[in-house]
């Protein structure tokens, strides 16, 4: 079918001066912009608010968004929050609720909800209003602020004044969020915000994955967008509106010098004269924060050369045919035990294994090395330890690992206590200050909704509500990228292209920065270089058979990130959405690979969106193809990346299943293309376990999801689905070492009592069983090595674990997502040894590894490797297993799990107890329709 026509990334502090008078010399700037107040605290109270849309929610509609609303200060107020941690009005007022929904949803009541929750109606009650504003002067839109949240509600009475309104309050609630990832997504960060360490890692991270040139943003504007009838216009005309409201913004603070405080600290304006300029944003801005957004969570996909390299050390080990077994084994393409959310025995076959792959271009052994990205140099950059710097990205990079802990929890309306569907779900994007979304309700001319948009691209809601229906999104993962074997041919930078020698394309971004007050980095510059093809830019080089070849790497969205407006146009518009077969139409139009849910007051319905490729027959979508035409996508024009895909029929999809639940697993049964670790045991099983039950006893509640979705986010996972049979295997005998005895009884007693990660009481910081999570921590590594390692080697065992982390606890600082993320347990072994127990238990084991690897098959002497590690794991202090870091002590177990708000601008607030859930999230249910 042809094409339809975000670690802690700003760092941890301020140079701010070390005295008080210092600090006060230095705050008396404030004078001179704006008497330090916001733009938001200038503006006028109403007595009353403008009449909302038809809302057919009843009230029961809520949503939250830590950690709260504000995310621009003055420079004023970034000095008195480093110096004495005050904080700006709305900047943190929604991680409290947030947090306490940890120790608070025992006691859950439907009256509570919204103690932990906003009421996400439509509108503002007059009591409610906290100020009112024309936006630049116009008369037809007005902002509206409430006074709990401080959110913007924009009510238009034409279209292009509903999205100027729009583009105004995003530059009022996130102007130099997005003036940092329009410059990640060119990957010129650096030359913006610093030199830091990790600000060069991420502007690498992303200049690898999309090195766009200007003509490329725009062509993405030129090309699907403007060209999709109506609608596209419609998208281009609104884009236009929206760039005319932040560029008026900018303006007004400049003027009224209240602008982000940022700009001052990195140089770019003077707080004494206001010299500098904050440069007005355009289309191709918003084009590079697309590819940001579309690059973190919603380009499933890719791995191919390290699938390659573990199967290549597989096969040395056992030989081509047993080697290829014991890798299937692991890669559990189509686990029969894996969580599934289409549970009712649907098929969407996807990039299955074909029975006689074809076109296969694996690298000669030890042949693979990464494509160099940094080729020049000069001065001091890189020295500088990244912590010591707060408006420059420092500690670790935005996009450590694919993000994927969105959930979500959906029942009919055949099993809830009301008849209509409850719906509590939403998306994870991270932990940051400010964060990366931003709440907004726009009611103009063919819009209708409130909800949550990516800052910079807030035209429209991205996940929320309409007038009565809402919507939201997990990561689905699937595979939408490729990896070509082009041979290489006269020297290293030209290729074979469909028989033609043809030279790559280079294209080079230098950077270059000076000295800042908030970075600690002296003034350096270097340059990054892509070679590009027609395959897509270059990652790696190797040798196939003797050939030199060069590894690219194809993406369906690559130029294409532009072109989901269209979806989320019609996700806002009630005359286009009016029940689920109208939400599902729109999600086709989302070329990122998604999971969308939906709820009205009748019914519910899933889509997995994403541009499918259709692959040439025979091509294994798990490892590396030949360059060639038989193997590239069917109907490929490499000019602008499109080809036939998959048809919306072939989309995992459902209306009015049962129960739906996601977690970041797999769709549907034979919808292979998806991450490694979709087996027996799943962090999705921990919503499904909760919920089928919820299901089975009938009358669900708002109340009842709600904590079910709470006790999941508590849970660790190898406690709750992997320790009772790991248990089973140590007390298969008695265990005579005390040292081993006592921790096995910890461990027993904690798996009683729920096998949670929860506090002794509300703000105790200290966990209850903490001796047995301790325990747990430090034995999982150890096990799992001691388990896998002697039967695999330690080259196939290494292999594997490039392929898929051991271990993604809560306090984890090796794990995908680093520390103090949130997101836990996505990524980990908890499958394999969970199939490898029970086969040495003797236990059914459906899809079970191609062999038996704890004590090599023999109960006794697994037994011997589980106890002997669980003795060693046992003797290991809180510190040893807590090293601790900058911001907790060695042995602070409960700040080692703790989410931190990594900075991305210079206002700071505190940790929060761990939870594994959404960060943005709605909990919903509709008592009528349209």
């Amino acid at each position: 079918m042809p094409r339809r026509t975000p670690r802690n990334v700003l760092s941890d502090r301020l140079r701010t001066p070390r005295t008080l008078s210092g600090f006060l010399k230095t705050a008396s700037i404030c004078v001179l912009i704006a008497g330090c107040l916001s733009p938001l605290g200038q503006a006028a109270a109403a007595t009353s608010a403008p009449t909302a849309a038809n809302d057919y929610c009843s009230g029961q509609c809520s949503d939250i968004l830590p950690p709260g609303e504000n995310g621009n200060a003055t420079l004023a107020q970034i000095l008195l929050n480093q110096a004495f941690g005050t904080q700006p009005a709305h900047a943190e007022d929604q991680l409290g609720p947030y947090a306490n929904l940890a120790t608070g949803h025992p006691g859950l009541t439907d009256a509570k909800i919204n103690n932990f929750f906003n009421d996400a109606s439509f509108g503002v009650p007059a009591g409610q209003v906290a100020s009112t504003e024309k936006p630049a002067g116009r008369t037809d839109v007005t902002i509206v602020r409430d006074k709990k949240t401080g959110v913007p509600h924009i009510t238009g009475t034409t279209r292009y004044g509903t999205e100027f309104g729009a583009g105004y309050a995003a530059g009022q609630d996130r102007l130099w969020l997005m003036d940092v990832f329009r410059h990640v997504g060119r990957g010129q960060l650096t030359g913006f915000a610093g030199g830091a360490p990790a600000n060069q890692g991420l502007e690498q991270e992303f200049y690898r994955q999309a090195p766009y040139t200007e003509a490329d943003l725009q062509a993405q504007i030129d090309g699907a967008v403007a060209r999709n009838g109506e609608r596209g216009q419609q998208a281009l005309a609104d884009v236009t509106a929206y760039l005319d409201g932040i560029n008026a913004y900018i303006d007004a603070s400049d003027s009224g010098r209240y602008f982000p405080g940022e700009y001052v600290l990195t140089g770019h304006k003077d707080s004494i004269t206001n010299a500098g300029t904050i440069d007005h944003f355009k289309v191709t801005d918003l084009v590079a924060l697309a590819s940001v957004v579309g690059t973190l969570f919603g380009s499933g996909g890719g791995g191919e050369v390290n699938n390659a390299l573990s199967l290549i050390a597989a096969q040395s080990k056992y030989g081509v045919e047993e080697g290829t077994r014991v890798w299937e084994s692991f890669r559990e393409r189509n686990d029969p035990e894996a969580a599934l959310t289409l549970h009712d025995g649907q098929r969407f076959p996807y990039a299955t294994r074909p029975d006689s792959p074809q076109g296969r271009a694996l690298p000669d052994a030890g042949s693979v090395t990464q494509e160099p990205l940094v080729y020049d140099r000069t001065g001091s950059a890189g020295t500088a330890s990244a912590k010591n710097s707060s408006t420059a990205v420092a500690k670790d990079t935005l996009s450590s690992a694919r993000r994927g802990m969105s959930n979500a929890l959906v029942v009919s309306g055949k099993h809830t206590a009301s008849g209509h569907p409850v719906a509590v779900f939403g998306p994870q994007t991270g932990y940051f200050a400010p964060q990366l979304l931003m709440l907004q309700e726009i009611q103009g001319p063919g819009i209708s909704a409130r909800g949550a948009s990516f800052a910079g691209l807030s035209m429209y809601v991205e996940l929320g509500r309409g007038q009565d229906y809402s919507w939201s999104a997990t990561t689905s993962g699937q595979d939408i990228i490729d990896t070509y074997a082009v041979e290489l041919c006269q020297d290293d930078h030209h290729y074979l292209y469909r028989g033609t020698c043809t030279a790559m394309e280079q294209v080079e971004r230098k950077n270059a920065w000076k000295p800042t007050v908030a970075d600690g980095t002296a003034a350096g510059s270097y340059a990054m270089r892509v070679w590009r093809t027609k395959y897509g830019p270059v990652q790696y080089r190797a040798t196939v058979g003797g050939k030199k070849v060069a590894y690219t790497t194809l993406r369906s969205s690559y130029l294409h990130e532009a072109d989901s407006i269209i979806g989320f146009q019609m996700l806002n518009d009630p005359g286009y959405v009016k029940g689920p077969e109208d939400f599902q139409k729109a999600a086709q139009h989302i070329n990122f690979t998604f999971n969308w849910f939906y709820a009205d007051s009748a019914h519910t319905a899933y889509y997995n969106s994403g541009d499918n490729p259709v692959r040439a027959a025979g091509v294994d979508a798990e490892f590396p193809v030949w360059a060639q035409p038989a193997y590239e996508w069917r109907n490929w024009d490499p000019a602008a990346n499109i080809a036939d895909y998959t048809p919306a029929s072939a989309h995992p999809n459902s209306i009015d299943q049962d129960y739906y639940i996601s977690w970041n697993n797999k769709q549907a049964e034979a919808y292979t293309a998806a991450p490694w670790g979709e087996g027996s045991v799943h962090r999705g099983d921990l919503l499904d376990d909760r919920v089928s039950k919820l299901v089975a006893q009938g009358g669900v509640t708002r109340t009842k999801l709600v904590q079910a979705m709470a006790d999941a986010a508590l849970a660790d996972l190898r406690a709750e689905d992997v320790l009772p049979k790991l248990l089973k295997v140590v007390n298969s005998a008695p265990v005579s070492d005390p040292t081993a005895a006592a921790a096995a009884t910890k461990l027993q007693t904690w798996l009683s009592a729920g096998a949670k990660r929860t506090e002794t009481s509300a703000g105790s910081k200290k966990y209850a069983d903490a001796d047995a999570i301790r325990i747990l921590d430090a034995w999982w590594p150890l096990l799992v090595k001691a388990e896998f390692e002697p039967g695999l080697g330690s080259d196939l065992y290494g292999a594997f674990t490039a392929n898929l982390p051991v271990d993604e606890a809560p306090s984890a600082g090796h794990g995908p997502t680093g520390s103090h993320a949130g997101s836990s347990f996505q990524y980990g072994w908890w499958s394999y040894v969970d199939k490898d127990i029970r086969a040495v238990l003797g236990e059914p084991v459906q899809g079970a590894l191609s062999r038996k690897y704890c004590g090599d098959g023999s109960l006794s002497a697994c037994r011997d490797a589980l106890v002997g590690t669980l003795k060693q794991a046992a003797g290991l202090t809180a510190a040893q297993v807590y090293p601790g870091d900058d911001l907790c002590s060695a042995g602070d177990q409960w700040c080692a799990d703790s989410i931190q708000q990594r900075t991305l601008g210079g206002i700071k607030h505190g940790n929060i107890s761990w939870q594994n859930r959404p960060t943005y999230q709605q909990v919903v249910e509709y008592t009528s329709h349209r």
